[in-house]
């Protein structure tokens, strides 16, 4: 039978308020349950020692602390890849990637995802359903036991499976707890959002937390990106730039441009051109992410001369232009591989 308790993780502080209030408690024991959950991550109410033991009896009555269950763990040099099994039974990815001096979570948003970029895993699983803010959060929470002493998980990037702006509400409740300065205390400057570029929803992202913004583009002609990234036929590529050109970036920082390289299909050099004119008047870096090949897929990884000429096309344009090779790509952990177990 379906536990109908609601589960503790998907309140916000001020809804943990009015939960304390209902069963008679002062409001600002909301606020003390909120540190637990969040700031220690107690897993159980009898964790909570300071609170009275009538409550939490109370508590385990009306209420559970839904924590996500890790099912496998699996690692190279480069990365940690966590399997987590949702109560529903269905499962979802993130990964903890190794930096020069901290780690950074790739959090997933979605069971699969409804937009079928040609080119991603997660897009040939089709869509289940949103994840919620618990969920959302129980990533980073569970993901804390796998950090080692020394290491220092500092970075968070909505950049897993499904697509972040068709859960909107979810990750941007999710994200009011992340940067809360008393509960999970991540910088907004140490947090970045990658979209297909759902374009209602942007405005609607500007006005939380002033994250990073990442936008996956891999095409900048319409009828390419049509082909390969399904979402385009809703939101052109005109529409997107104007909702771009509107984005409210912090002073000092750039929209991020992601672009996988497909051999044969997006890699010419006068593709990067097209490129670096449809960013004309942006305030941009372009990661190029070669292609990570995954089984099934229907594209390959372009050749490294490829690449080479590709960003030097960029660079001779005067743009910011990186190579972005994907970690964990030996544990099918890198950007457009992560699939959990299927639906």
């Amino acid at each position: 039978m379906t536990d109908t308790r609601p589960n503790l993780l998907d309140l916000s502080p001020s809804e943990l308020n009015g939960f304390c209030a209902a069963l008679g408690e002062k409001p600002y024991r909301g606020r003390q349950l909120a540190a637990w959950i969040f700031r220690r991550g107690a897993a159980d109410f009898d964790e909570m020692s300071d609170v009275a033991k009538s409550f939490r009896r109370t508590l385990s009555e009306k209420a559970r602390l839904g924590r996500l269950k890790a099912l496998e763990a699996t690692e190279d040099e480069e990365a940690r890849k966590i399997l987590w099994a949702l109560e529903d039974g269905r499962t979802v990815e993130s990964v903890l990637i190794r930096e020069r001096d901290h780690l950074t979570l790739c959090l997933s948003s979605q069971v699969g995802c409804a937009l079928g970029c040609r080119f991603c895993r997660t897009g040939a699983l089709g869509f289940t359903r949103n994840l919620s803010p618990g969920e959302i959060i129980g990533q980073i929470l569970g993901a804390r036991s796998y950090v080692r002493a020394g290491e220092k998980l500092s970075n968070l990037v909505f950049m897993g499976m499904g697509e972040p702006l068709l859960n909107r509400e979810n990750v941007m409740k999710s994200l009011a707890v992340i940067t809360d300065p008393e509960l999970l205390a991540v910088n907004q400057k140490h947090i970045s959002l990658s979209t297909v570029g759902v374009v209602p929803e942007l405005p609607r992202l500007a006005l939380g937390p002033k994250i990073g913004l990442t936008v996956s583009l891999s095409a900048a002609d319409d009828d390419l990106r049509d082909q390969i990234m399904p979402v385009n036929r809703q939101y052109p590529l005109a529409e997107l730039k104007r909702a771009l050109s509107a984005w409210p970036l912090p002073r000092g920082r750039r929209l991020t441009i992601a672009y996988v390289l497909l051999r044969g299909v997006n890699e010419a050099p006068e593709q990067a051109l097209a490129l670096s004119r449809f960013l004309s008047g942006l305030k941009v870096k372009i990661n190029l992410i070669p292609f990570n090949p995954w089984p099934g897929a229907p594209f390959e990884a372009p050749e490294p001369e490829a690449v080479k000429k590709f960003q030097e096309t960029l660079l001779a344009k005067n743009h910011t232009v990186l190579v972005r090779r994907s970690k964990g790509g030996r544990i099918s952990a890198a950007c457009g591989q992560l699939a959990g177990r299927g639906r």
